[in-house]
């Protein structure tokens, strides 16, 4: 190993290694206080799980479910260590997390000595400030979820599971980890009022930069929340409105700072509240009132029959104040009130220091000529603003507002920007020179100029760097290096690029058969298809089959794959119509674009077909061998939900698919790939389906021979097909040369 690496290396490896040494040695007297920290941490959080945590989480879990629903979920170990290892990796993390701050302390010393320790010229009340706010906002994400999310969700998900004949009975370690990593994700959610607004002021990403795509920022938040809340409008809504408001609030704190930042003022809480004490005092009082008379005088109550509406109909309900807490009604009600009323001080106080900067920077804003904000200016305010303007701006700066501009449909004001820049900056070199010409072809040019020529100096400048992977693909004329590829890269490029235009109607059939596919599951499907299939196999059980559900969300998860699948195979068709084309154009196929049609419908009915099979005869048969087997052995039939559905789906829409395999072995053939090619790349095909069946079959070997035998052997059925129809190879069924591309 060693002689693999040349001197400079091992020498560096060597000093790293003698450095590490030295800073341990001179640690080692302190590292048994930090063990103990780390000690405590782990003996208390074990402790606190046994007696506290777990009826704590139990409580939460069950505190939104009516009292029938409650009585049947339950949480169940599946090992006989699972409990006690859960406690020991929890108290594990929490005693590494607890004993970091004191490591970092007893090494200050050694770490400012070998020039590892930052030297920050902010204050250390500021320091102190901005960690109590992150604590602040992270206990606040947490608390949110934990008291107000998580009772919603699982009354939802042990509802729906009910519904559907599904027992909610959890995992303890899978229930566990998604209360932790969803807390988590509320609690690090609740860190981007600091997160926007340190990269807005070390400039890594600019303010402006935020405020123009807060739109798609708002879009991710209801996305995200689409796919991990329940497929409940309220409890989406109760996950992305939060969040929204959590970013514009994180860009108003962006904005405080970055205009304290670039007019070299300092920001003066204290001094802002004194000036407007006023507006503080009265935003305070009305954060208070505003929570007293929601409870005092009838909003609760009117709030409770808008959720009891049956245009509603959500089990969501406003509590009286200090329900669950342990807390009189009196007391948690003040304590209501001044929480509300501190909140909305901080946002008076915040718009005070903003008001204050604001003014002070209007003051000489018209003396200052680097105060001017660009955004703000069109074209022809842009190319008259001083040059002062643009001399402090940065490279990347310039790139955000052009691209703003180009979103804004304002190509003109975008070339005034980048022509702007160039010429303050004229030292940048060659690429100002390139890029005024290329502004100049733009600007005659018109429109198409401006989305071509404009946006290709954008995207241009913003890679300066040049060499990238896809330009080593390139030769010195600008044409792909096929030889060196395979061509492989051309062609994929070629075919993708014939799809983008066609995208959205492909992305509307697969949206459309998706949603259409979970709302049916979603809305009794699922148990339909269960009590069906239970009712028709063939074996005598007492009490039928226990599908139980481990993981709280594990049917939904379920229920948004299977919907996806249909999405994918309804889209197929689509994109291989859109496709023939440029499939045909790169020698892929043969024929003209209506044997989609023949494709189509053979695969269809194929598919059809094979699930017809599947549900009728083969799924039943092999579900009732299985729990026959079992109730001979004298067992308790009880069947996790995903691989009871997933046994469902592999033994219907995997019969479809089988049943696919020869039918488009034919109408490949038909479409130009000749009978040798299936014969001699059985090897090619055995492997790819192996890694195929070890990606998506669960983590056992005879699990992936079991999926694999019957796609080889479909794969074998078909290759004995083609021999039939082509006469042992020496007559394919594709057209003839002259006919192709025709």
């Amino acid at each position: 190993m060693a002689s693999a690496l040349d001197d400079d290396t091992q020498r560096s490896i060597a000093e790293g290694r003698e450095t590490a040494k030295a800073f341990l040695r001179s640690i080692q007297k302190d590292l048994q206080k930090v063990f103990v920290v780390f000690l405590f941490g782990f003996i208390l959080t074990f402790w606190a799980l046994r007696v506290y945590i777990w009826d704590w989480l139990r409580q939460v879990t069950e505190s939104n479910m009516s009292p029938e629903v409650a009585a049947e979920a339950d949480i169940i170990a599946t090992t006989p260590f699972e409990v006690i290892l859960l406690q020991a990796k929890i108290g594990l993390i929490v005693g590494v997390i607890a004993a970091i701050p004191p490591l970092i302390y007893v090494t200050r010393d050694e770490l400012r000595a070998r020039g590892m320790w930052p030297r920050s010229p902010v204050a250390r009340w500021k320091l102190a400030g901005i960690a109590l706010l992150g604590a602040g906002l992270f206990t606040a994400g947490v608390a949110y979820g934990v008291l107000a999310f998580f009772p919603l969700m699982f009354g939802f998900l042990a509802e729906f599971g009910l519904e559907a004949d599904i027992q909610p009975t959890y995992g303890i370690v899978m229930w566990t980890e998604f209360i932790v990593f969803l807390s988590l994700s509320f609690g690090l959610a609740g860190q981007m009022p600091l997160l926007v607004t340190g990269l807005s002021y070390a400039e890594i990403v600019q303010y402006e930069t935020f405020r123009d795509k807060w739109r798609y920022a708002v879009l991710a938040i209801f996305v995200f929340g689409a796919f991990f809340s329940p497929p409940d409008p309220f409890t989406q809504l109760l996950w992305a409105f939060p969040l929204t408001a959590l970013y514009g609030f994180s860009l108003y704190l962006a904005k405080l700072v970055v205009t304290a930042k670039r007019s070299s003022d300092q920001i003066d809480v204290l001094g802002a509240t004194r000036n407007h004490w006023n507006v503080v005092g009265g935003v305070t009082a009305l954060g208070g009132a505003l929570v007293y008379g929601f409870y005092e005088y009838g909003g609760r109550a009117a709030v409770n029959a808008v959720l009891r509406h049956p245009l509603v109909d959500s089990s969501w309900r406003f509590l009286e104040p200090g329900a669950g807490l342990g807390v009189d009604p009196a007391t948690a009600l003040g304590v209501y009130a001044v929480a509300w009323a501190l909140a909305f001080a901080v946002i008076g106080t915040l718009w005070a220091v903003y008001t204050d900067l604001d003014t002070a920077s209007a003051g000489y804003r018209y003396g200052d000529p680097t105060a001017i904000d660009v955004s703000e200016l069109d074209a022809a305010g842009v190319r008259a603003a001083p040059a002062d303007a643009f001399a402090e701006m940065e490279e990347p700066e310039s790139l955000a507002l052009a691209q703003a501009a180009m979103e804004d449909d304002e190509p003109e004001k975008a070339q005034a920007i980048l022509d702007r820049f160039d010429e303050v900056n004229d030292g940048d070199g060659d690429a100002a020179g390139d890029d005024g010409e290329g502004g100049a072809a733009a600007s005659a040019g018109g429109d198409d100029a401006g989305d071509g020529g404009l946006m290709g100096s954008v995207r241009n400048r913003g890679s300066r760097a040049g060499s990238t992977f896809l330009a080593e693909l390139t030769d010195g004329d600008g044409e792909a290096a096929e030889d060196d590829i395979g061509g492989y890269y051309t062609d994929l490029k070629f075919i993708f690029d014939s799809l983008r235009s066609r995208a959205f109607r492909i992305v509307a059939v697969f949206g459309v058969v998706m949603t259409a596919a979970f709302t049916w599951l979603y809305l009794g499907g699922l148990g339909t298809v269960r009590r069906d299939l239970e009712r028709r196999v063939p074996a005598e059980i007492e009490g039928g089959i226990e599908i139980i559900s481990l993981h709280p969300v594990e049917a939904v998860v379920f229920m948004v794959k299977f919907a996806v699948v249909l999405g994918i195979f309804a889209a197929f068709p689509f994109v291989l119509y859109y496709a023939w084309p440029a499939l045909r154009e790169r020698g892929f196929v043969a024929g003209r674009v209506r044997q989609v049609y023949l494709w189509a419908g053979a695969l269809g009915a194929g598919m059809i077909g094979g699930i017809a099979l599947g549900y009728a005869y083969i799924a039943p048969g092999i579900i009732g061998w299985l729990v026959t087997d079992a109730r001979l052995a004298d067992m308790i039939i009880t069947y996790q939900v995903s691989d009871f559905l997933w046994l469902v789906i592999y033994t219907t829409l995997g019969i479809g698919f089988l049943a696919d395999i020869p039918i488009a072995m034919v109408l490949l053939n038909n479409a130009g790939v000749p009978y040798g090619v299936f014969r001699e790349r059985w090897r090619e095909v055995t492997i790819g389906i192996m890694v195929i069946a070890a990606v998506f079959t669960p983590s056992d070997v005879i699990t992936m021979f079991l999926a694999t035998i019957p796609l080889m052997a479909a794969y074998g059925v078909g290759i004995a097909a083609l021999f039939l129809v082509t006469f042992g190879g020496r007559r394919n069924l594709s057209p003839p040369a002259e006919f192709v591309g025709r």
